[in-house]
């Protein structure tokens, strides 16, 4: 993989959802810069080979498995990380995508499950890493959200309305931590070659 020197080297990153896809790639890239790497998922097995290839082509990785929808998860992977690797200076919250569905005909209950799967666990985790890096004078927060917030996806009511709130909270987060020397930004990724997109297309 073909690199530039953004600064990274000897820098701790978390990434979320990195089993796979988007959250897998920023792993490999990250790495592939000089950063050391804790790719954390549910599937401990996809986790474990993702890991082992970026060892294999000089990285530093490590892996946590953890369901974020329970609400210790996000502690105990800050905590694992800094055990590891001493700290966080990077945290890439790439969180899975909800059930497609219309917005008039889901019940409140599936709201309630899909901002627990994509807005609270982003919530926790800033929580988590923002003391240490506003100490430190330096952190990057990059959440992963959609072309959906700029233009609404027919029929996943659910993405488009809950990665426009992460979009909303980053937006407000960076201005109150910039003085500090941590930045937040979102990633809107348009239609992309994942098995997730591929699920979709098949389901629809």
């Amino acid at each position: 993989m073909e690199t530039m020197d953004l600064g990274l080297k000897g820098k701790t990153a978390i990434v979320t959802g990195a089993s796979q896809g988007i959250g897998r790639a920023i792993a490999d890239a990250l790495a592939a810069e000089g950063a050391r790497v804790v790719l954390s998922a549910r599937n401990e097995e996809k986790l474990a080979r993702a890991a082992a290839e970026i060892c294999a082509a000089a990285g530093d990785a490590a892996y946590y498995a953890g369901d974020l929808n329970d609400p210790e998860t996000a502690e105990q992977l800050v905590a694992f990380t800094e055990r590891e690797f001493g700290r966080v200076d990077l945290l890439v919250g790439n969180t899975g995508g909800p059930p497609s569905g219309e917005a008039h005909a889901l019940d409140e209950g599936v709201w309630r499950a899909a901002a627990e799967q994509l807005f609270y666990p982003l919530i926790r985790l800033t929580r988590q890493v923002l003391p240490g890096m506003r100490e430190r004078g330096w952190g990057r927060i990059l959440y992963i959200t959609s072309i959906s917030v700029k233009e609404p996806i027919e029929s996943l009511a659910l993405s488009n309305a809950l990665r426009a709130a992460v979009t909303g909270f980053a937006k407000t987060l960076s201005r109150e931590v910039a003085a500090d020397g941590v930045t937040v930004n979102t990633l809107g990724p348009g239609y992309t070659a994942t098995e997730r997109v591929k699920h979709l297309f098949e389901d629809n």
